[in-house]
């Protein structure tokens, strides 16, 4: 009995991806600041070993920028070594400067301060360092970033600022050593070559089975040269930009990068107009990580004005003789004129819309598990929400994520920055040493003290629509959603407060807590059934959301119901005046600006919930087949800002 090699629909879909790693390393050889550079999201592993280990043999110069690193290192200021060891004023080149005409690797990207990013992406954008306060005017540089973000799936990604400017975006999480089996890389990369590449390039293809992946120095000029004469039609451009406002991207940056990234594959293939294989590429490089929306579907209008066009033209004509051909038109209105060569027949580019359809499945094609229901999350209006993921943050001088130091005196609540202290007497010295008698002299106005950043907790209050018949199934699974919850807040020590609704009130079934065991004693023998008072709910839930807030804890708000509210806040029934409560206190929490998700456990998405949804600002997730590990990725992702 032989063995099946074939590799099944979800390995070839990982082989992909890692395939598509690998061509970004070759696209950083060619452009290697041209398109931003790469935001690689992997868990330390030998898979991201593996892609870093082939980074290595681009043969491009790699500067390191840890997340410690300070201003005067990564800008260029004073060596304060050198300056308290000879009393002069020394300056270094920052590392910046160093990284010119190469790449910026950011190991734990997504740990950088803001403080950090704000020069590095000013410096990516512009094309020159900015100026510091020693430095007469800025220094040009050019460089591409590759960017490490090592945060897992419920934890805050990389700054906007910086990953919305690099070009590619990998996700590997799913990818394990198995899945990216040489073989098998070697095959494919082989197909592609053969139909794509020229016979000249096959033999400088990259050694995939020992991960390097430099291309010799023929093919490289020979990819350049072609990155330079590299064109897009009118049609492909359009498409790229509808394809970006169909996934809900915003930015016209990404389809400026997503082109600059289809032109660089095209010149690795050996080609000079852009193609499908091109786009696709893009398609799944560039826009799917940013897709925010799933695509909507076209209306019956243009469903009906796209087949008008495509059974527009005229059929042929019948042959007048049987067996013989009709002429085409242009030999028609030709034959009277002198003798003439006949056109080279020309095939037809294709549409815009068949470029755009064609991507946005290339994009959806590649998109991992769980992003469907992310993609079908309908964002809520309220963008200025202020409550994030796992709560605000405020400054402290304690403890906490450290912030830039700032000047200041130190005491009991705030301690001295010797560095940062040292640094801000190291240019005055000079003037000093007449009275210091060879000693550093430290003046009242060099005092810098440490900062930190601290993040208060969250709580998540979950509404739980116990009403109807089949509450004890929908009870069951928010019970396990529950449960998940709390093992991986435990951490990030947040809580979980559960309001359930049925009948004719609204119980605070759990108050805030960190106890699994006291959420798993809650929500036990809960009964079902009866009317949908949902303003009381609502109400309960703004009421703890204030009481939390006056704690230093951030409410996050989830409803599971199907949004059919027909109990008053008196208790009585009446359908209509049921909505208009629901309706008043949902513009209540949406006046308070915190976040809230809304899963709809309707049968068919319902207008109603829609509403409601969108009445407090919320996000909303239709979710017909209520499953807890479904129910726990889409609070996690609502806990993001």
């Amino acid at each position: 009995m032989t063995r099946d090699n074939t590799p099944s629909k979800a390995s070839f879909d990982l082989l992909e991806r890692w395939n598509d790693a690998l061509t970004a390393l070759q696209l950083l050889q060619i452009d290697p600041h041209g398109f931003g550079g790469v935001c690689l999201r992997a868990p330390h592993g030998p898979v991201r070993d593996r892609w870093l280990q082939a980074l290595a043999t681009l043969g491009l110069s790699l500067v390191k920028v840890p997340g410690s690193v300070d201003s005067e290192r990564l800008l260029g200021g004073i060596d304060l070594a050198h300056t308290l060891q000879t009393g002069q004023l020394h300056l270094q080149a920052g590392l910046l400067q160093q990284a010119d005409q190469s790449l910026v690797c950011l190991p734990m990207a997504e740990r950088l301060s803001p403080a950090l990013l704000a020069p590095l992406v000013q410096a990516l954008e512009q094309g020159q360092v900015p100026p510091t306060r020693h430095s007469v005017a800025p220094s040009t540089t050019r460089f591409g970033v590759v960017a490490l973000d090592e945060s897992l799936p419920d934890e805050p990604g990389m700054g906007a600022a910086l990953s919305e400017r690099l070009g590619v975006w990998l996700d590997l999480h799913e990818l394990s050593p198995s899945d990216i089996h040489d073989g098998w890389a070697d095959a494919c990369l082989a197909t592609d070559a053969s139909t794509n590449a020229t016979n000249d390039a096959l033999n400088d293809l990259p050694d995939v089975d020992g991960l390097n992946m430099r291309l010799s120095q023929g093919a490289l000029a020979r990819a350049r040269a072609h990155l330079s004469k590299v064109q897009a039609s009118d049609e492909q451009m359009q498409a790229l930009c509808a394809a970006a406002l169909g996934l809900g991207i915003g930015s016209l940056r990404v389809p400026s990068l997503a082109l600059r990234v289809a032109c660089g594959h095209a010149a690795l293939n050996g080609r000079s107009t852009l193609d499908a294989d091109d786009l696709g590429f893009a398609a799944r490089c560039v826009l799917a990580p940013r897709a925010t929306q799933w695509p909507a579907e076209p209306t019956d209008q243009e469903a009906e004005t796209a087949f008008a066009e495509d059974h527009s033209a005229p059929p042929p004509e019948p042959p007048s003789e049987p067996g013989e051909t009709p002429k085409p038109q242009s030999e028609q209105n030709t034959d009277n004129a002198p003798d003439k060569a006949p056109p080279p027949e020309a095939q037809a580019e294709p549409s815009a819309e068949a470029l755009q359809e064609m991507m946005v499945a290339a994009a959806l094609a590649s998109l991992p598990p769980h992003m469907l229901d992310a993609l079908m999350t309908r964002q809520g209006t309220a963008r200025h929400q202020s409550s994030g993921r796992s709560g605000q943050t405020r400054a402290g001088s304690q403890r906490g994520r450290p912030l830039p130091p700032r000047p200041g005196r130190p005491n009991g609540a705030a301690r001295l920055h010797v560095l940062a202290t040292l640094r801000a007497a190291a240019p005055k010295q000079r003037l000093r040493q007449a009275h210091s008698s060879g000693r550093i002299a430290i003046r009242v106005e060099d005092f810098h003290i440490q900062r930190y950043q601290q993040r208060a907790s969250s709580c998540l209050i979950l509404a739980l629509d116990a009403s109807g018949s089949a509450a004890l199934q929908r009870l069951a699974e928010a019970k396990g959603a529950v449960e998940l919850l709390l093992q991986q807040s435990y951490a990030r020590r947040d809580s979980v407060c559960i309001v359930a609704f049925r009948g004719a009130q609204a119980q605070l079934l759990l108050p805030a807590t960190r106890s699994l065991v006291r959420a798993k004693r809650a929500m036990t023998g809960l009964p079902g059934g009866g009317g949908t008072p949902l303003a009381l709910a609502l109400k309960m839930a703004h009421e703890q959301a204030t009481l939390l807030q006056r704690q230093g804890v951030t409410p996050i708000l989830v409803v599971l119901s199907d949004g059919r509210a027909n109990v008053t806040l008196q208790g009585l029934g009446g359908r209509a005046q049921a909505q208009t409560d629901a309706q008043r206190w949902g513009q209540q929490w949406r006046a308070s600006g915190h976040r809230a998700l809304w899963i709809d456990t309707s049968m068919q998405p319902d207008a109603q919930a829609q509403q409601l949804a969108a009445t407090m600002g919320a996000s909303y997730l239709p979710m017909p087949q209520v499953q807890s590990q479904r129910i726990a990725h889409a609070i996690e992702r609502a806990r993001k800002p």
